[in-house]
């Protein structure tokens, strides 16, 4: 019954729903005990085992029944006591409920459907036609003790029920089987997707028109930096609360959010309280964005930001008494004509959002064909998402890492330093985008990255640094991929081996094109994308010691890494007013990096003097500390000059050489 259920999304999402079944056990006395077997807190349905079933002895639990009131805190202390085995998984907030009901089996789902008839001024009426005496509806109380307690008297006083609506929550089945309880549940499930269905009709509501689709990931992408960083500034703390946004583009999400009363219907709050948690009481509606008008579209984006958080205070004030406000940013946010982004600390939390409210979508359609939609009251809303039970969860959250909730990008990510930068920065805690010419090997080091890491926390996109054009689409994906960018590394390089009277032009332009302009069209770029959230940010460039220490036979590379410098010096310069810092790094003999081929190993040799065998000995010999540097050890320095613990510093050049005299910065 338990994953029959959980494997179908309009009955159950993420965690949510709860099944149980009564049996008689033996104690660890050996003792015979009646036992409620009920999913734990924390468990899905979709994949749960054997051993993620609390097991709470009936004999503690069945004389709360005769009780006119428990607390929260009250009843979740008792059920600890109550447990066979101490160390099982916490049980349900609603074991109570199953625990009263006499049956042996029960089920307990956040059906779309059910919802969507209760979620609509004609609910009551809607239940009757489409269910008449076989179900009863429960009028909305908030998971408790009172809540359970009211449905083990329905049960109770009417024998021959089998089955309850909770309005505005979702349905409750019960049987002497497991087998009974899921049957019941399906049937009655069924029962109400067919009333809807034939109630269905065209929606009155008349859509904004929708962009073709290219032209509309080319205004998403101008959007999502401007919307990020207007979230990111509504709480007014410092740092900004950054986060990760995700872009649903769907016919489905695009069409709701393009609805010309997107905003009345969504003022009504969430389709259950357990959407609540995830998407807030109601998402954020942007105005429309008329091209033509994009000098308008910050202000205009900044606008309905802040009269979001202006109305959640205003929530908040109405019914806080003593609880302390939450970050209140937009979870979702709906955007006329090109669809629906949701928010999280990371992609999965995002998708999480995004997740539950396609099914709110899906509930506001259904509902509306029955009646104008309608949910949880404000204060019922209140009393969810300030719901101490919930408040603690969050405490028990592990703390966010360091580059948590940032978003990422570097060039040269197929090789050795790129790919060492990105696996750091996403080690702690970021979302990185890997661009480099082979973007089927960027594409593949992502993949392990999102394995290790988390789902979505990486892409591989191809991307010449050289080319205008592609850095401009690298660039744009990155952003809908996450929203925006935080830190940008600059790091993709060629070298190119000849002494200056055997150097051809076109190794020369080449050398330059990639060493100096792609670094410029990078900078660019990333700074474009930072200015735009207005949040400040990290540039990072690799620079190489060449640049302050030329080298023999290094010519090309050395005058365009002396160029990226000072590029880099300015972009410092004009960009410290707005938060956006820019440092650099200069590695030395980093032999894993793409460019030491066997035959740059040669050209070296020759260059110093020495045999081919000696060139990486030769190289830790010069330096100071007679030490190998490894891709590693630059991605050590690249993290530390991207995460806030360089926050005060910009213009900054960290060697990562072993000490080379020569090429000291000062």
């Amino acid at each position: 019954m338990s994953r029959l259920l959980g494997a179908e999304e309009s009955l159950v999402l993420l965690g949510g729903g709860n099944t149980s079944l009564k049996v008689l056990e033996t104690d660890f006395r050996g003792r015979e005990t009646h036992v409620l077997r009920i999913k734990g807190s924390g468990s899905d349905l979709k994949t749960i085992r054997p051993d993620q079933f609390a097991g709470v002895r009936m004999e503690d639990v069945l004389p709360l029944f005769d009780r006119d009131a428990m607390t929260d805190e009250e009843m979740v202390e008792w059920l600890a006591r109550t447990l066979m085995d101490p160390a099982s998984p916490r049980p349900s907030i609603e074991t109570l409920l199953h625990a009263f009901i006499p049956q042996a089996a029960v089920a307990h789902t956040h059906s779309d459907a059910i919802v969507a008839l209760t979620d609509n001024a004609n609910g009551h009426q809607a239940l009757r036609e489409c269910f008449g005496e076989d179900v009863l509806p429960i009028p909305y109380v908030r998971p408790g003790f009172a809540l359970s307690k009211h449905v083990g008297r329905v049960a109770r006083q009417n024998p021959g029920l089998r089955a309850v609506v909770l309005v505005n929550h979702g349905l409750v089945t019960w049987g002497d089987s497991a087998e009974e309880a899921y049957r019941l549940h399906i049937e009655l499930v069924t029962r109400a997707e067919e009333h809807l269905a034939a109630h269905r009709g065209p929606s009155s509501a008349q859509p904004v028109p929708a962009a073709a689709h290219r032209s509309r990931r080319l205004v998403a992408a101008q959007i999502a930096p401007v919307l990020r960083g207007a979230i990111a500034r509504l709480g007014g703390g410092s740092p900004p609360e950054r986060c990760i946004l995700l872009l649903d583009e769907s016919p489905e999400a695009t069409a709701f959010a393009s609805r010309s009363d997107a905003l009345r219907v969504t003022r009504a709050g969430p389709a259950t309280p357990d959407h609540l948690l995830h998407t807030r009481r109601m998402p954020l509606v942007l105005p429309g964005l008329e091209p033509g008008s994009e000098p308008e579209w910050t202000a205009r984006i900044q606008a309905a930001a802040e009269a979001w958080a202006r109305e959640y205070r205003a929530y908040f004030a109405r019914h806080a008494s003593g609880e302390r406000l939450l970050s209140h940013a937009p979870r979702v946010i709906l955007a006329p004509g090109i669809g629906m982004w949701t928010a999280g600390k990371d992609a999965r939390s995002a998708q999480i959002a995004g997740d539950i409210y396609r099914h709110t979508i899906r509930v506001i359609q259904d509902a509306e064909v029955l009646g104008p939609f309608s949910s949880l009251s404000d204060r019922d809303c209140f009393d969810v998402e300030y719901w101490p039970l919930e408040l603690y969860k969050l405490t028990l959250a592990p703390p966010e890492k360091e580059m948590a909730r940032r978003a990422v990008l570097v060039t040269g990510a197929a090789g050795a330093i790129g790919s060492a930068i990105a696996w750091r920065l996403a080690r702690e805690g970021a979302h990185v985008a890997l661009t480099d010419l082979d973007g089927e090997r960027c594409a593949a080091i992502a993949r392990e990255i999102a394995a290790a890491c988390g789902t979505g926390t990486a892409i591989g996109l191809a991307m010449d640094v050289a080319c205008e054009d592609s850095v401009r689409r690298g660039f744009r994906e990155a952003v809908l991929a996450f929203g925006g960018l935080d830190v940008v590394v600059s790091n993709a390089g060629i070298a190119h081996s000849a002494r200056l009277d055997e150097l051809d032009l076109e190794d020369w332009k080449r050398s330059l094109d990639v060493n100096a302009t792609g670094h410029f069209l990078v900078a660019r770029e990333a700074i474009r994308i930072l200015r735009a959230q207005g949040i400040g940010g990290s540039l990072v460039f690799n620079v190489t010691k060449n640049a302050l220490a030329a080298g023999a036979e290094f010519g090309a590379y050395s005058a365009a890494k002396a160029a990226e410098l000072q590029l880099a010096r300015v972009a410092a310069i004009e960009n410290g007013a707005a938060g956006i810092r820019v440092n650099m790094v200069n590695p030395d003999a980093v032999f894993s990096a793409g460019l030491w081929s066997p035959e740059m190993k040669a050209r070296r040799a020759h260059a110093q003097g020495i045999p081919v065998d000696q060139v990486e000995e030769h190289y830790r010999q010069r330096n100071l500390l007679k030490a190998r540097v490894e891709a590693e050890d630059v991605a050590e320095a690249v993290l530390w000059l991207a995460s806030d613990r360089s926050s005060k510093t910009t213009g900054c050049i960290v060697p990562v050489d072993g000490g080379l005299r020569e090429a000291f910065p000062r």
